[in-house]
């Protein structure tokens, strides 16, 4: 239970850090200029962080809920699997919508792809190296 405490906070933390990076970098910040006319001015730092440490303890309750599940012999490739699976229903889910119901340039949505990709990667090699089901 305490190994999935620290996991979560720590992802959530990292969820936190991929999201700046990817959202506040040059490039993103010229492809994602077409949100400009209904994105906010300013942010709400503590409702991101808040956010950002529940996304980590619920991803990582997932995770733990679908190991014996996933597909895998190891932690790293159960890790694998579900990031694959996280990216599908949460980016690429998105990414679609976005595509069906806006106009959105391509290399903006395949931008999301990708970023998106990396960031779930990233967040399931950190779950599947670190955290076990009990039992």
């Amino acid at each position: 239970m305490v190994g999935y405490m620290i996991i979560s906070v720590v992802s959530g933390i990292l969820f936190g850090i991929l999201d700046g990076v990817i959202n506040a970098n040059p490039l993103a910040q010229r492809l994602y200029q077409v949100y400009r006319p209904i994105a906010r001015t300013s942010i709400n730092p503590l409702a991101g962080i808040v956010i950002d440490l529940a996304y980590g303890f619920v991803m990582a309750g997932v995770f733990l809920l679908l190991y014996a599940s996933l597909p895998g012999e190891t932690g790293l490739i159960k890790g694998l699997s579900f990031a694959v699976l996280v990216w599908f229903f949460r980016v690429v889910m998105h990414v679609a919508s976005q595509w069906v119901m806006f106009t959105i340039p391509a290399k903006t949505l395949l931008y999301s792809l990708i970023a998106g990709l990396g960031e779930m990667l990233i967040l399931g090699v950190l779950y599947g190296l670190t955290l076990k089901p009990v039992g």
